[in-house]
């Protein structure tokens, strides 16, 4: 007795069927890989902060120097112009920060760019780089200058390390360093109670800013980031900027141009 084979057409049609159900579960499936990045970089960025408070604790408040600029003594972390891996991690090593996380793979977002070793910077404000005249007030040197530990950011998923320490403006509403929009079109950040938070943008100009290039956001060709386009109204930059500084707007907010 002959087995029945399948024909062509009836092939096709589970192939198609097969098909259609990966469309409806890949999109799943991804959403599923990222909330696990993001669960890990959330936690990433928690044990960071635990450490800032630690090196806090145990030099009377003083809190460790964001200014990761090469020559910065004191830093939580070192960059440099060029670096290859091996001098990344000896960099990160030699931070003030790394006794207290000796794990290399926490300095870094699994979901980081590739070849960057550590992915996290801190604001400015948290004695960060000196103040820039009509952008950025004076950087707080002790813990205990902090008003609202709940509402300042100690770190940040910036996406890579930047040189000096994260900038945004405190006194313009706009832009200064780029933000990531990786995590389901946010980023991460965690804040000087030792408390962690994941912010989805809710305006596509901010989206689109943390996909742009960095060097496509910055260049000196075009206004880059410090164009008003970018910044006017856009409440994901209010919300950042605020909590960069202690929870305090230093400028009146405009109405979104949307």
């Amino acid at each position: 007795m002959k087995s029945k084979a399948f024909t062509l057409v009836e092939l096709l049609v589970v192939i198609a069927i097969i098909a259609l159900l990966m469309s409806i579960l890949m999109p799943a499936l991804n959403r599923v890989k990222e909330y696990g990045k993001r669960t890990v970089c959330m936690n990433n960025i928690k044990q960071l902060s635990l450490a800032w408070n630690l090196y806090a604790d145990e030099y009377n408040g003083k809190i460790v120097n964001g200014n990761t600029h090469a020559g910065i003594p004191g830093a939580w972390v070192h960059w440099e112009s060029t670096m290859n891996t091996e001098e990344k991690i000896r960099n990160i090593e030699e931070g003030a920060l790394y006794p207290y996380v000796p794990n290399i793979k926490l300095y870094k977002c699994p979901a980081g760019i590739r070849g960057e070793v550590c992915t996290y910077s801190i604001p400015d404000y948290m004695n960060g780089h000196l103040a820039i005249e009509g952008a950025t007030p004076d950087p707080l040197i002790n813990r205990n200058q902090i008003r609202n530990n709940s509402q300042q950011i100690v770190f940040l998923d910036e996406g890579r390390l930047t040189v000096s320490s994260f900038t945004i403006y405190h006194y313009q509403e706009k832009w200064w360093d780029q933000v990531t929009s990786r995590h389901g079109d946010g980023t991460t950040f965690s804040f000087a109670d030792n408390h962690s938070e994941y912010w989805k943008w809710s305006d596509p100009r901010t989206v689109e800013i943390g996909s742009m290039d960095l060097y496509d956001a910055i260049t000196p060709i075009s206004p880059g980031l410090q164009d008003p386009y970018w910044s006017e109204g856009n409440k994901d930059m209010h919300k950042v900027s605020k909590s960069c500084f202690d929870g305090k707007l230093g400028f009146t907010p405009s109405l979104s141009p949307n």
